[in-house]
């Protein structure tokens, strides 16, 4: 059964601590689809994708991020997440999303390496348009 007090929940870019809180649960981009998060979970290491995260604080606030791949990890009652970016969905531009879509469509490689990299941008690019709209 899940706390009424949530657990600790921690946002870490290389950059800086994006958010630091109290969470009643949270939604994760994982590798293979979204994972949501209570408190006295299993605990879990998953390699996360692009896509949304959310948060829902204790005190019933949500919070909403754009993030760009990483880990997360489970542990007591304690989540973190490791990520490369984790922006707000007010700093995302349809414009820089366009450029994004419109830059993984000129890729030219063709080895799997190139496909694989073509094929994250436009998840990317996805994932930032519907966030947007």
């Amino acid at each position: 059964m899940a706390d009424a007090k949530g657990f600790a929940c921690s946002v870490v870019t290389p950059e800086r601590v994006v958010i630091e809180c109290q969470a009643r649960f949270v939604a994760l981009p994982a590798h293979d689809g979204e994972i949501g998060v209570l408190s006295h979970r299993a605990p879990l290491l998953t390699r996360l994708d692009v896509g949304p995260l959310r948060i829902e604080k204790s005190e019933g606030q949500t919070e909403l991020f754009f993030i760009d791949g990483g880990f997360a990890e489970m542990v007591g009652d304690r989540l973190t997440v490791l990520t490369e970016s984790a922006v707000a969905p007010a700093e995302l531009t349809r414009e820089g999303a366009e450029a994004l879509m419109a830059e993984a469509k000129a890729m030219t490689g063709v080895d799997d390496v190139a496909h694989a990299a073509r094929q994250r941008m436009k998840r990317k690019a996805r994932a930032q348009l519907r966030m947007i709209a």
